[in-house]
Order: C-alpha cells, then sequence, then structure tokens
C-alpha cells in the first residue's frame, strides 16, 4: 500500500473514536469520504438582537456560517450567533435548497455546538470528517469553506498556540492563531491537514485568525457524548509573572526566578484549599510554572497557566497545586470553579430569554451587563463610558454581585430636568441597595419620607441623586409606555 495513501487512511480511522455507536453503513462511509464536498456545509442564523438603549425592541438579523459534518445526523460549529436564535437552516454542495434545522446541543464557554436536520434530503450524500486527534506545530494548513457556491481551498500558516478566552466566554483554553492574507474570516470555515478537520475558525484580526483547535473539541464533545462534561472551569484567583528576582527573594524563593506570585485570591477562604496572596504558583496538576507564568505542554509547548484549568479534565475537577508560602512549600488540591457568567458582577454576557428593563417615570432601568456596553459598537471598549467600564473590573465595596444601570431618560413632565441623567449605576433607592431589578421593584412599593422616590447613584458624575412624585409615579408611568410605544413597562 502507497504509504502517503496509508497515512491518509491512518487520519481517517483516528476520526472514527467520536463515531463508535455509529452504523456501520456511516462508518465505511467516513473511510472513503471522497472529498471535502460531501462534508462542508453552510449554515444561516436568524437570531434576536439586543437593542442596549431600546431594551424592549428585538430586532432580528441573519448571519451565514459555516459547519461541518463529523458524524451521522451531526454537523459541527461554534456557539457563537446561537444563543438567540430563531430560526437555522443548512444548505450543502454551497447552493441550492436550505433545509430547517435545529440546535441539539450548544456550550458557551467552549463555543461549541451541534446542529442536527430532520430533512432525509439534506443528508443524502454527506459524509463525516475526521477530527484530528493532535496538531502539528506548522507549517501550514488549508482553510475551506464554500463561497459563492464553489469550494475554496486556500493555504494559511501556522503562527502559534496560545492560551485566551473563547469568543463567547471567559474560561481560558488553548487556540490555535495562523496568518493569512485572506479578509472576512472567522465565521467557522474549517481549517485542515491531512483530510482532517485540525480546527475551526472563530475570529480575524489583519493577517491573524483564531482558531478552535479540533483536539480541544474532541475532548469537550467526547465528555458532552458521555455525559459528563461539566463546563469550562477557570483558576480564580489572580497573579502576575514571577520575573522579578528581588520580589521572589522577599517572598522567601531564593535561586533562579520561577514561578508566578499570586495577586489575589479567589473566593475560597480555606488558605489550605487555595493559593492566597503572596503565594508563589510553583506547580500546577504536576507542571512546573516558570517566571513568566507558564508551563510546557507535552502538545502545544510553552502555555499560560491558566490553561491548566482545563486540561484534561473540566470544571469540579481537583487539582494538585504546589506553593511556596513564605518559609514553605504547600500542597493542596484546589478545586477548579465552573465558568458562570453570573458569577461576574458585570457579566460578560446574558442569555436567558428577552433583555429584562424597567421603566419608572420615564426613568430605564436595565441589568448591567458587557452586552449594554457593546452597544457603543465594535470599539465600545474605546467608546463607552469609564465611569461604566470601571465596574467590570472593580467590585462594589459592598459586597453586591450585581449592578442596575439608568440606561435612560423618556423625557416627560414628572422627569423635568433629568433627561440627562443617564448612564449611571444605581446605589439606593428610598435606601434600599440595588443589586438587581427585584431589588428595584421593592424599593419602590416603600416611597422616602415626603412622598417622593428617591434615587441615589455610584460616583462619577456630579448628579448623585434624583427624586420622583411617588403620588403620579403610577400614573406618570402608564402615560410614557402608551406615548412612546412601548410593550409594557417593565419585563422582568
Amino acid at each position: 500500500m502507497h504509504r502517503r495513501f496509508f497515512l491518509r487512511l491512518l487520519a481517517h480511522v483516528a476520526g472514527l473514536a467520536l463515531f463508535a455507536g455509529a452504523a456501520p453503513s456511516a462508518r465505511a462511509q467516513l473511510l472513503h469520504r471522497p472529498g471535502w464536498e460531501s462534508s462542508l456545509v453552510s449554515i444561516e442564523v436568524t437570531y434576536k438582537v439586543y437593542d442596549a438603549f431600546q431594551p424592549w425592541n428585538e430586532p432580528t438579523r441573519a448571519i451565514r456560517k459555516h459547519g461541518v459534518v463529523i458524524g451521522p445526523g451531526e454537523i459541527l460549529t461554534t456557539a457563537q450567533y446561537l444563543p438567540a436564535h430563531t430560526l437555522v437552516r443548512v444548505q450543502k454542495g454551497g447552493r441550492g435548497r436550505w433545509h430547517d434545522a435545529r440546535v441539539k446541543w450548544w456550550d458557551a464557554q467552549s463555543n461549541i455546538a451541534i446542529l442536527e436536520s430532520a430533512s432525509p434530503a439534506f443528508w443524502q450524500g454527506l459524509t463525516p470528517a475526521p477530527l484530528a486527534d493532535k496538531i502539528g506545530r506548522g507549517p501550514e494548513f488549508d482553510l475551506v469553506r464554500w463561497r459563492d457556491g464553489n469550494l475554496e481551498t486556500r493555504r494559511v500558516e501556522f503562527g502559534k498556540f496560545t492560551v485566551g478566552e473563547g469568543a463567547l466566554g471567559f474560561a481560558p483554553h488553548v487556540q490555535l492563531e495562523v496568518s493569512t492574507d485572506l479578509t472576512g474570516l472567522g465565521w467557522t470555515e474549517v481549517v485542515a491537514r491531512d483530510g482532517a478537520v485540525a480546527g475551526l475558525t472563530t475570529y480575524s484580526n489583519g493577517r491573524v485568525c483564531g482558531v478552535l483547535p479540533a483536539p480541544f473539541i474532541r475532548d469537550v464533545l467526547k465528555a458532552w457524548r458521555e455525559g459528563r462534561f461539566t463546563g469550562l472551569g477557570y483558576f480564580d484567583f489572580t497573579w502576575q509573572p514571577g520575573g522579578n528576582p528581588e520580589l521572589l527573594k522577599e517572598l522567601g524563593l531564593a535561586g533562579e526566578p520561577r514561578g508566578a506570585v499570586v495577586h489575589r485570591a479567589g473566593r475560597e477562604s480555606d488558605p489550605a484549599k487555595a493559593p492566597r496572596p503572596r503565594d508563589i504558583l510553583l506547580e500546577i496538576d504536576g507542571k512546573p510554572i516558570d517566571s513568566e507564568g507558564d508551563y510546557l505542554d507535552p502538545d502545544y509547548g510553552h502555555l499560560m497557566l491558566e490553561n491548566l484549568a482545563n486540561r484534561g479534565h473540566f470544571a469540579g475537577a481537583t487539582v494538585k497545586i504546589k506553593v511556596r508560602r513564605g518559609a514553605e512549600e504547600l500542597a493542596f488540591d484546589y478545586v477548579v470553579p465552573k465558568a458562570e457568567f453570573a458569577d461576574e458582577t458585570v457579566p460578560r454576557e446574558i442569555f436567558n430569554g428577552a433583555p429584562k428593563y424597567l421603566m419608572a417615570g420615564g426613568l430605564v432601568f436595565q441589568p448591567f451587563a458587557q452586552p449594554f456596553l457593546r452597544g457603543w459598537g465594535e470599539e465600545w471598549r474605546k467608546f463607552a463610558p469609564f465611569r461604566l467600564q470601571y465596574w467590570q473590573f472593580e467590585e462594589p465595596a459592598d459586597g453586591r454581585k450585581s449592578l442596575v444601570v439608568l440606561s435612560g431618560v423618556l423625557p416627560d413632565a414628572i422627569n423635568l430636568g433629568y433627561q440627562d441623567a443617564i448612564m449611571l449605576v444605581v446605589d439606593k433607592v428610598n435606601g434600599r441597595a440595588i443589586a438587581t431589578l427585584a431589588d428595584l421593584v421593592e424599593a419602590l412599593k416603600t416611597p422616602s419620607a415626603g412622598g417622593v422616590h428617591r434615587f441615589e447613584f455610584m460616583p462619577g458624575r456630579d448628579l448623585q441623586r434624583l427624586v420622583l412624585d411617588a403620588a403620579t409615579l403610577d400614573e406618570a408611568t402608564k402615560r410614557v409606555a402608551d406615548y412612546y410605544g412601548l410593550p409594557a413597562a417593565q419585563r422582568l
């Protein structure tokens, strides 16, 4: 047997691990997959768009992305744009009929989704593509996609393996970067090598394109199929590189610089179970940590220590952490916490249904989350108000776990003079601390002395408080809702 054909056959056989339960005919199709034309599909997603400044509006948009058949009746794609979808359709061959599809499973933190379609006609002629077990460090990959009804294959160059947050989540995991002169990428194009899927694109920034690596996808899907996927985890403590010898000496570590210095502890209060400030991280899960905060990964080379939260396990797993604490070296079992948006004071994403809001006397309140900040456009980090972005990095002194923002004012006689009182983080209403819209509803049930509702805001602008007449608030709220055409005064 020709050596090259034999190696290609081995790559195809490696992909069978995910499809052990498939019918014999499906496995035969996998071994004899004729080409990418029979595995790549186009996906159209219609989804609701969050309107940061008019949350009662729910316009829809449609985008097209790519997917790849990986098993009988299963299409692999990224989770981007799927959380708020209203309709998903799939197309084979790059042209022709669209078929209705359904989201079988998706996960935001890993940015992985599986689609299925009940249309028998769609599956005719489609064969699964294998996911690569391992990815070498270069030099090139093939990027394969449907473009204008034709299959396009272009070479992209290996860049590096890195560790970063996903396109939807904040749990760090391994990622691949490739270099290319192609534009308009990041729509789940397949990056391939030797006939196997090496990864899926997730973003493009100039000549650099981010890719979700196939081995990571395999691990997540395998755990999901076996019912043991607990979600991605993360290290909830923060740290800094230990490259300063004088700092390490002060903390009790002599010799060559090594390890990373813990800056802030996580939620675990027991110092025997988690790193503390001024601890030096020496080892995590048996992997020595160098002075850059990296470890040597046997598959990917030097990677940031954050990847060890999800390497070979997921949230809830116990990893051994060795630290230098003063004159002692300590080792303890650290339970990796699950990456949950609800644990963030300003959540990166909110996926639990339609956007929530409350309008009272023309004042519009919303839960404070990063999607609201993204209402300032792609360069929101540059243009969104600094006094709002501040709360992404600083927790309230009183420990409240979420915030509410006054996002707008619909002018009415009751709020005359307050039209510019917007983009303020609510502190208290009628003396009650406000962390959620439910808190605000309760606070408005009991007016302050003098028959007014008193609103107080976090420091940041000259306006620190405003008052509305309590006796006429309900009447004004109804009047404003009717005049401005709101479907309801609140959505909680």
